[in-house]
């Protein structure tokens, strides 16, 4: 596997799947695959288990590792071709990212959508001039339109926890204060319809996403007729998607925070989320805190879904 950013990317899902739960046996199985091979984490953006469990994952496997925080402790990186750089962005990432790839065997790449652009985002620029560039395996650690890596790791938690074949999985719209990007909510949606889930996507009007993501999901805009049935609740907020309204708050209405009344419509559902979390209003204390809620396994899991991206792109090498 030379590029690792959508569903796609990963093959046969069942099949790495196996190769999750036989890693999460035993993870240092592979431990000399990586020996002498070096993983250069680049970070525009902040991070915690992203960070922390890929870094774990390269461990794992025998890996170097160097994390480059560009924000912090780098030269600040213009991005934008035909620019005059006479302000505060010394370096472009055009040099930057080949000079990156002299040092490193495969890169991973953190860049967050900007909210401004939808045309600009959704071309992916920052991870496609690393693909392009750098001449090494590249993989998303969360880009503007999905977050990969999550994506892998929920559906080895609901393969973990599902009590049926087919379990009924409804992603939630929730509120937030502050306008976030699609790109986890794109990526569960598209991952759940690749493992043969029912999914629903339920939020209100306007917070339509891609449907190159939710193709294959029911959408349904009244929140408690998604939560009946339901095996597996996923909350997450996201900002507007269409047209003139990109990136922008369309609601705040508090009524979509996910509460022990809305889990009791469920079939006795797990309640997920990616973390960082804004209890109050993404999910009440008491459902976070509930024995069903499975944030903490779904974190851990983490480090399974980058342990087998990274081995797959060492076996490529």
């Amino acid at each position: 596997m030379r590029y690792f950013t959508s569903v796609s990317d990963i093959g046969d899902l069942s099949a790495a799947l196996r190769e999750a739960s036989a890693i999460k046996a035993d993870r240092f199985r592979y431990d000399s695959l990586g020996r002498n091979k070096t993983l250069m984490m680049v970070f525009f953006n902040s991070s915690l288990r992203t960070r922390l469990s890929t870094q774990k994952a390269a461990l794992n496997l025998g890996m170097n590792v160097i994390v480059l925080d560009v924000n912090a402790g780098a030269w600040k990186l213009e991005t934008e071709r035909g620019v005059i750089m006479d302000g505060d962005k010394p370096e472009h990432l055009l040099e930057a990212i080949p000079v990156m790839g002299c040092y490193c065997d495969i890169i991973g790449v953190r860049s967050f959508a900007g909210l401004q652009s939808r045309d600009y985002d959704y071309s992916e620029e920052v991870i496609g001039r690393f693909i392009k560039y750098s001449g090494r395996p590249v993989f998303s650690m969360e880009a503007a339109t999905g977050h990969p890596l999550q994506g892998f790791a929920d559906i080895i938690t609901i393969e973990e926890y599902k009590r049926s074949a087919r379990p009924k999985v409804v992603l939630t719209w929730a509120p937030h204060p502050k306008a976030l990007p699609q790109a986890v909510p794109n990526s569960f949606a598209q991952w759940s319809v690749a493992a043969g889930y029912e999914v629903v996507v339920t939020h209100p009007h306007g917070y339509e996403l891609d449907e190159r993501f939710t193709r294959g999901a029911v959408i349904e805009y009244d929140q408690d007729k998604a939560f009946e049935g339901a095996d597996f609740i996923y909350a997450k907020n996201w900002s507007a998607y269409a047209g003139d309204n990109y990136g922008k708050i369309l609601s705040a209405d508090r009524s979509w925070t996910v509460d022990s009344r809305k889990m009791a419509l469920t079939r006795d559902a797990f309640f997920m989320h990616c973390l960082p979390v804004r209890r109050g209003m993404i999910v009440t204390d008491e459902v976070i805190e509930s024995p069903r809620s499975i944030v903490i396994p779904e974190a851990a899991n983490r480090e399974i879904s980058a342990t087998v991206v990274l081995k797959r792109m060492l076996e490529s090498l």
